[in-house]
């Protein structure tokens, strides 16, 4: 079984370097958006450009991922369905969920959005940096190499 890169690709910083790693390893990658995206031309890369409205791009994305593929999201509900999958996942700063951080990402999206609703805080996420893009370089780097290791 091949393994496909997909992408939440709307706001994702890191879709020039994701093209870059999947055609070193000579992987396809699917960036999933509600809008016409410019991406480079690659015979790695397909745009699949789903119709608007509130969880179509996590939809198809969570219809399609299978073991052995990795998903590229900052959505926590759609990170824990790609797990449910059997997929690795990885957010756009480099932070790879797992069975293990999940809940605690799940529970925190729920009182953050909470606390955002009490207006007990704002709704401003840290800004994405240089060392969040290197972060995200190496550990995808390295997923796709403990999948390389992983008898099919």
């Amino acid at each position: 079984m091949n393994t496909t890169i997909y992408v939440d690709a709307d706001s994702c910083p890191v879709k020039q370097e994701i093209i870059r790693v999947a055609e070193r390893h000579r992987l396809p990658v699917i960036m999933v958006s509600n809008r016409w995206l410019r991406l480079p031309v690659s015979p790695m890369v397909r745009l699949e450009v789903v119709p608007g409205g509130l969880d179509v791009a996590d939809d198809w994305i969570a219809q399609r991922i299978a073991t052995r593929d990795v998903a590229i999201t900052a959505d926590i509900p759609l990170a824990a369905r790609c797990l449910e999958k059997g997929a690795r996942v990885i957010g756009p700063t480099g932070k790879p969920f797992d069975e293990e951080s999940i809940g605690t990402a799940l529970s925190m999206r729920e009182l953050n959005s909470y606390l955002r609703d009490t207006g007990e805080i704002s709704g401003h996420n840290a800004s994405f940096q240089k060392k969040d893009r290197s972060r995200f370089l190496v550990t995808l780097e390295n997923t796709l190499q403990a999948i390389k290791r992983e008898t099919p």
